[in-house]
């Protein structure tokens, strides 16, 4: 296992991060899970305050024993930002009793997904202030903050200097978000990657398309290295449900070195496909289309769509397709069915893509019913 600065906190974080939203069948399953974990070298835990029983959980690991001092195990809890300090205090202080400690190394307001959730951070009596007094008090002692928000939001919250941190979605088959991890490096805030197997394209079981375009190495292997080889990146969260789960992924925790010809024909490979399959039919993730007056994601359905067609990822587009309205802020926009061809998009496609129709396409192809997210 590497270990790598996190930004201006100056902690070595292990490559890979023990996420604990999955380990939850039992305290004892949680006990084993992390206690392997920390035995595979990784020193980080991330929880949060809406995963179930998970802090509690961790909290009886921490008193159960894992081999390691407190002082060389650091521990993430997420807390959502709250337009008001009280409750923000409130969260902190039952955290820390949840989880059985007396300080958290890293907090972050977890979900800051909306411009009102920016206010609420800036507001002169909102979350933070009880964030600098829990500082102050030795509870806290670095901040950062998890995003599903827009590009434009994440770079807006990394400007305000309040955080040390920023857990964000940056994967191999999703790259909008690369312009915040330049800009958090160039601020020195760490940076943590959130879900690279599941919300990077299900990789753990990826389709037999995939896996061809991708040989020699697995898909979820390639997902790794590209962002390992990034030296900006500091950490990926990887969250098994039991202890089994942890013997194979985390072997790519001593691979951070540089890519390689081998690895960067394959990247050429799978850019080369999209284009060969989709034709003119593919987007490029501009943007422009936005704001659509139907509130469709039309860039992130368009996105599911070029997964579909060009890499049989039509599990992982159902999956995320489903998402659409029924997630709130975690996920936002409408499915692309609402489209009323009213053609708002259309002069502001740079590619001239004919966005309606491939709207209902891709409604077609991926639509299986409602769905929602694991935590509310």
């Amino acid at each position: 296992m590497q270990y790598r600065r996190f930004g201006r906190t100056n902690l070595n974080l292990s490559v890979f991060s023990l996420g604990t939203m999955r380990y939850l069948a039992s305290e004892e399953n949680a006990i084993q899970t992390v206690r392997e974990a920390v035995g595979r070298g990784i020193n980080h835990i991330e929880t949060a305050r809406g995963y179930g029983n998970s802090e509690l959980f961790l909290g009886a690991a921490l008193r159960a024993g894992l081999g390691i001092s407190r002082d060389r195990l650091y521990l993430t809890t997420k807390i959502p930002p709250t337009p008001d300090a009280a409750s923000m205090t409130q969260s902190i202080d039952e955290s820390l009793e949840r989880l059985g400690t007396e300080y958290l190394d890293h907090l972050a307001l977890h979900g800051l997904n909306t411009p009102q959730h920016l206010e609420w951070v800036k507001a002169s009596n909102g979350c933070m202030a009880a964030v600098r007094r829990a500082i102050e008090a030795g509870k806290v002692r670095h901040v950062g903050f998890s995003t599903h928000g827009t590009l434009e939001l994440i770079r807006a919250a990394i400007e305000t200097g309040f955080f040390d941190f920023v857990n964000l979605h940056y994967y191999l088959l999703f790259q909008r978000h690369a312009p915040a991890v330049e800009l958090a490096h160039q601020r020195d805030l760490g940076v943590f990657i959130i879900s690279p197997a599941d919300k990077g394209g299900q990789l753990y079981t990826p389709p037999e398309a995939l896996r061809r375009l991708c040989h020699p190495f697995s898909p979820l292997e390639l997902n790794y290295r590209f962002l390992l080889s990034d030296p900006r990146i500091t950490t990926l969260s990887f969250g098994p449900a039991n202890p089994e789960e942890l013997n194979d992924s985390l072997q790519a925790g001593d691979r951070t070195h540089p890519l390689t010809e081998e690895e960067r024909a394959i990247l050429h490979r799978l850019d080369t496909c999209q284009n060969d399959v989709l034709g003119v039919d593919r987007c490029h993730q501009c943007y422009q289309c936005l704001p659509c007056p139907e509130d469709i994601h039309i860039p992130e359905v368009l996105r599911l769509r070029n997964l579909t067609v060009a890499y049989n990822m039509t599990t992982f587009g159902k999956y995320r397709y489903r998402m659409f309205e029924n997630a709130g802020h975690w996920f936002p926009g409408k499915k692309a069915h609402r489209c009323t061809d009213c053609g708002d998009c259309l002069p502001r496609c740079p590619e001239n893509l004919e966005i309606p129709k491939l709207l209902r396409d891709t409604h077609e192809r991926l639509y299986v019913g409602e769905g929602r997210r694991l935590w509310g």
